[in-house]
Formats: structure tokens, sequence, C-alpha cells
């Protein structure tokens, strides 16, 4: 699936009618979560029901097309179901190796042991209970709702809530792929204006010339990324470089009186400035991860829990600028595309372990070399990116039929070495035959 994002231009009376689609479609969503609270065994075809009783009721939800109330309910599932979802995974094994260190949870039956799957406790933590939207900043229309201009450079909405005709700028074309390959239309408000992204249905695949390399990736925050072969990529730290302008504009805000036309547009500068983080965060993990894909055959990284990470409230800013879930995203999705193989490799211990002999040397985090007794001498981040390098290349394994799969079954209840015999498949005598010259 690929999403083209272009830029809208129209009159103001025709932006008003998309934020009037905005709300209705806010209206409908939050709608199906209440019925969904009042009727908890609900399923997703019900609220597909529901939104036609609420277009019967509500005369401007009714001027909303009948598939965009429909994906405004779909967002009601879909936050349904992941509620869901992690209530399913509030109970696991006592003995499950912790995410992050790799060892069963202390205090339990197993800890220092092999884990055991028999003994379950509850896990703490909040599961994500559907809550009501009140800054919805999209509508989105399926098969039905809009028609493309021939020259593929304006679109029309043909609801009824009068948004009209839009025209299109921007860098992609559309005359690439036939009208019933796009599957969804979306309007977009972000604070520097209107976008309508197209969502066709494609499978990008991208054909290479093999790197015959492979590279490990340790993530920091005094350097992007260090490889294994001890390569280090900068930090951007937008978010750090931009703070002063963004304190700026926050005061500029909280002055204002609230309610008052010049609160609003303060609110929008301030919004720009988070827009230009997010987009240059964007932009960097994306040319980043292609490069890194374009330039090795197999690209192992640390499984990160991202999440579990801002909790120490010391380095939550740090972490939350470094992007690095957004940079993990695009190495797998170039991955796929460019059939590259990328591998998440569990962190624990990768910092300590020694790359050479293997022998754990702690160290705490102000400690920036890796000295061990075995000689090696090597910077800490580098150290972890050959042991993530390490145990990427020992998770792939064989592919396919093995050929000591037929050999399993032998009636002696050994695996015995297939011996190739001089009249095998391929029809050439084998050279380990007992008096061959070798």
């Amino acid at each position: 699936m690929l999403v083209f994002e272009f830029r809208a231009y129209a009159k103001s009376a025709q932006f008003v009618a998309i934020d009037e689609a905005i709300r209705a479609t806010q209206f409908i969503r939050n709608k199906c979560v209440r019925y969904w609270m009042e009727n908890p065994k609900v399923s997703k075809y019900d609220l597909n029901k529901q939104c036609a009783i609420l277009a019967a009721e509500f005369p401007f939800a009714n001027n909303l097309n009948s598939m965009a109330r429909q994906s405004a309910a779909e967002r009601a599932w879909a936050a349904i179901s992941r509620f869901y979802d992690n209530c399913k995974q509030r109970l696991v094994p006592v003995g499950e190796p912790d995410a992050k260190s790799g060892c069963a949870p202390v205090g339990s039956p197993d800890h220092g042991s092999a884990p055991s799957r028999q003994t379950r406790q509850k896990v703490s933590g909040l599961k994500g209970f559907p809550s009501f939207q009140k800054d919805n900043r999209s509508v989105e229309y399926k098969t039905t709702g809009w028609k493309l201009a021939f020259d593929r450079k304006s679109i029309a909405i043909t609801d009824k809530i009068g948004i009209g005709k839009l025209k299109l700028k921007g860098t992609r074309d559309l005359n690439f792929y036939q009208p019933d390959q796009i599957k969804r239309v979306r309007l977009v408000k972000r604070a520097d204006g209107y976008y309508v992204q197209f969502c066709i249905s494609v499978d990008r695949e991208e054909v290479i010339s093999p790197a015959k390399s492979t590279i490990g990736l340790d993530m920091g925050l005094n350097h992007f990324y260090t490889d294994s072969n001890g390569e280090q990529v900068e930090n951007p730290r937008f978010y750090r470089q931009a703070e002063k302008n963004m304190k700026r504009s926050q005061r500029l805000v909280s002055r204002k009186v609230k309610g008052s036309s010049n609160r609003r547009k303060a609110r929008v500068k301030l919004a720009r400035v988070h827009l230009k983080i997010s987009r240059q965060r964007k932009d960097h993990a994306i040319k980043l991860a292609r490069c890194v894909i374009q330039s090795n055959d197999l690209v192992a990284y640390e499984d990160l829990r991202v999440k579990n990470m801002v909790i120490n409230h010391c380095l939550a800013k740090s972490i939350s600028d470094a992007g690095w879930y957004q940079f993990r995203v695009w190495l797998e999705y170039f991955g796929k595309v460019f059939g590259r193989a990328t591998v998440a490799v569990n962190p624990a211990y990768t910092s300590q372990e020694c790359s050479s002999c293997g022998v754990i040397v702690k160290k705490s985090l102000s400690t920036r070399t890796h000295v061990c007794q075995c000689g090696c001498v090597l910077d800490r981040d580098e150290n972890a990116a050959i042991n993530i390098l390490n145990k990427g290349l020992s998770t792939v394994g064989h592919t396919g039929r093995s050929a000591l799969d037929c050999w399993a079954g032998h009636p002696t209840g050994r695996v015995t070495r297939p011996v190739p015999s001089a009249d095998n498949a391929q029809g050439d005598s084998s050279s380990t035959i007992a008096g061959a010259n070798l």
C-alpha cells in the first residue's frame, strides 16, 4: 500500500466545509464508542449499522458520505480491538524472559533457571481503554464520495457537505495507477494547510544487486547509531535545536486571552514549529534507513522497547528526540521493498559482553570504552554493534528443506550424514567415495 500526499488549494468556504466533515467524523466515532460502552458485546458490523441510525437522526451526519461514516466507525472499532488485544496480553508466564534484561523476572520461581510456562501472573499497566476524541484532524472516504479529474490534478468531493473541487499540488504522478487501485482518499488538516492523501493498493518491489556486506546497529544518544564497522552517525537532535524557538512561541500562547483570535494565531504558530520538527525527523529516518538497507544484505538492530525506556524522566526527552522507533519502521519497510534481511535482536547484555571472548564485563552507562582481560579495547557502542551483528547472524537459520530431514527416520534411530552415490540425482560421480582422488 502506497500513500501519496498532495497539497490542497481551494476557497475559504471549501476549507470550512472540510472542517465540518472532520467534526462529523469525530462525532460519529465518539458516538460509536459510546454505543460500545453501553453494549459491550457489539461487533464491528453493529457499529456500521449504527452509522445509518446516526445519519437518520442527525442531518449533519447524513450530509457526510456513507462510506466516510463507515470509516469513522472503523476508527472506533480499531481502538476497541486494540483494547481487547491488550487485555488478552495482560496474563504472561512468570518465567518468560524480560524484554529489557533477557532474564526471568526477579522473585519468580524460575529466576536464574530455565523459564517455566506453567505459572502466570498479572501485569500491571494501562490497557488503552477507548476514549472520546476531541481533536480529530482528518476525514476518510473509501471508493465513493470523490471523483478524480481526468488530468489527475484536481479532485471533487461529491457528498452533501459542499467541499467541491480541490486543486492538487505535489511531486507524485497519479497517472501511473488506475482509479480502481485508489482504495481510500483522506483529507487531512495540518497547521500549515490542508492535504489530500491517496492510499493506492500496489506492491512495491525493487531489485538491486547484492551488497556483499552485513552490519549491526547499536542505537545511542551521543550518536544516532554506531555500526559494527566502527562508523558513527551523528544525532541530529531536531527538538533540541528548535527548543528555544518553541519556548518563545509557547510564551506567546500563554499570554493571549483564551478564546481570542490572537490566541488562535499563536497556537497555529506553535503548531508549525512542532510540525517542522516531525517532518525533519521523518525525513532523516527515511533517507538514513534507505541508505543502510541498500548498502547491506543483512541489517541487525536492537529490539528496543522505547515506550518503557521513556519512563526514565532524565533521558525521556533525548530518547524521544532521537526517533529510534521511526527509524526501525522505515528499516523494516525498505527491507521488504529491496529484499534485504532485517533482524531485531534482544539488546540484553550486548554492551556488557565482550565481542572477542564472550566474557561479561560490567560497566556503568558513563563508561564509554570497553576494556577486556583478553586485550580487546573498543568503543562501547562498537562492541555492542558487533554483538548485535553476531546475534543477528545466529538468528537467521536454514530456510527450506534440509538434507538431514530424510535421514531423521533411519531404522537404526541414528541421524547419519548422507553420502552421495556414484549415480546420484545429478549424474555426477561423488568425490567422497573411498579411493577417489581428491
